[in-house]
């Protein structure tokens, strides 16, 4: 299955996700291990410079945290700017429509998964399992 995206979606995703990676950079303490948001993040943002193909269940899911992290960073920095300046502050403005983009690709995601769970569901005659999640593949 192909996930599509618009101009401003890509554009909303990829400065969500620079914004998020550079926001932990500038705060992080010495850690052994990143973040899990981060690793998600570090993982999606190659691969946002076109439609992506997800041929399995896990592979969306994969992506999907991905964009619920730069999603859910994009909704705070909406609440900040809202809060700090003004609603109609051309900053927050901006901010929500980055949100507003990013959020409107979350709810595609989930929207595939549940076509995928369904189309397992209904091929294998079971619920789905993590490993009919990951190696039940879906064509482009």
């Amino acid at each position: 299955m192909n996930l599509h995206f618009n101009f401003e979606e890509l554009t909303a995703l990829r400065a969500g996700a620079e914004a998020l990676l550079d926001r932990e950079e500038q705060s992080e303490a010495i850690v052994l291990a990143p973040p899990e948001d981060r690793v998600r993040v570090e993982a999606l943002l190659p691969r946002l410079d076109g439609d992506i193909s997800l041929s399995t269940l896990v592979e969306l899911r994969t992506v999907e945290a991905g964009v619920s992290a730069i999603v859910a960073s994009l909704r705070a920095d909406l609440e900040t700017l809202v809060v700090t300046m003004h609603a109609a502050d051309e900053g927050a403005v901006a901010a929500y429509f980055d949100f507003a983009h990013a959020f409107t690709v979350e709810h595609r995601l989930r929207e595939m998964a549940s076509e995928m769970e369904a189309l397992i569901e209904l091929v294998t005659g079971s619920s789905v399992t993590r490993e009919t999640a990951r190696t039940f593949q879906f064509p482009d």
